[in-house]
């Protein structure tokens, strides 16, 4: 089946995407694995006619977002992130009424609508950078609560907090992290800033996936617990495989990354079906945002 993924991709220029924390068998299937800002970035650069995203809605919206000339195709539809679904437009308008006029921080995981109304995007590995560059000493930041909350902790600013978080991660808990270094007392914790504050408090790392990747290839330790969803784990036995990972829980699996088969990735190349398109006025604006981002050094 890998195979056939592989002729069609060729047949149609068209690039396979896979976040880190999609299935092995899609993740080793793909011409590129990694975050999803860092996927549609890279994609962007390519000749590919055609970019399939695996991952949930977002990621796709993003590639489209940075890449309109493509074409763009979400393997699964009913993929979504219910972090993104926490805020909308709407929701978004009535919190400035309710705070006042301050600039907009939002994480990339947001849907692009969102990220067209927000001052600039930031992502889990650069979110000190973006928010300590700004100017405004306060500043509003969405969608994800626990991320806001590690902002928070690194800045003088005041940070406005929106009420959303990624289940996932929200669920982890100091038990978790307490019960797998009792199980791997050797082993080092990295963990996502999505998790709670009590997570990330007990972490010898706090990091990006990407970030984790770097950590564990560069670090002179041999074992590390991973606090993020376990589909990463996948990424760093193939880009360490002299090194041990072990999941800080056995719940850190979400099911909206886990929907896409190879099945449905050779559907879709088959009938194009499944298209994400982000109409241009919101395009723009959102692009403003994550350019924003892009060009903070």
């Amino acid at each position: 089946m890998k195979d056939a993924v592989r002729k069609l991709l060729k047949e149609k220029h068209a690039i396979l995407l896979a976040h880190n924390y999609q299935p092995a068998e899609i993740q080793d299937a793909a011409d590129l694995c990694g975050d999803s800002l860092e996927l549609s970035i890279r994609a962007s650069r390519t000749d590919a006619e055609i970019i399939v995203f695996c991952g949930v809605h977002f990621m796709a919206e993003t590639a489209s977002i940075l890449s309109p000339e493509k074409l763009v195709l979400l393997p699964r539809m009913d993929a979504g992130c219910p972090m993104a679904d926490t805020i909308t437009p709407e929701s978004l308008s009535a919190k400035l009424a309710e705070l006042g006029p301050m600039p907009v921080v939002t994480y990339v995981n947001s849907p692009a609508s969102v990220k067209a109304m927000s001052a600039v995007c930031c992502t889990s590995a650069n979110v000190l950078q973006v928010v300590n560059s700004l100017d405004a000493h306060e500043i509003l930041m969405t969608p994800d609560r626990n991320l806001a909350m590690y902002a928070a902790q690194h800045t003088d600013k005041t940070i406005h907090i929106w009420e959303g978080c990624c289940p996932i991660h929200d669920r982890l808990t100091s038990e978790d992290i307490t019960r797998a270094r009792q199980t791997y007392p050797d082993a080092l914790v990295m963990a996502h800033p999505e998790c709670r504050k009590h997570v990330v408090d007990m972490a010898d790392a706090v990091l990006s996936t990407s970030g984790m990747i770097r950590y564990a290839r560069d670090s002179k330790c041999s074992a590390f617990i991973v606090a993020t969803e376990n589909g990463l784990l996948h990424t760093l036995r193939q880009m360490c495989p002299d090194k041990t990972f072990y999941p800080a829980a056995a719940h850190m699996i979400c099911q909206d990354m886990k929907k896409i088969s190879l099945e449905d990735v050779i559907h879709r190349l088959e009938t194009l079906d499944g298209q994400v398109n982000v109409p241009e006025s919101v395009r723009i604006p959102a692009l403003a945002a994550v350019q924003r981002m892009v060009a903070i050094r």
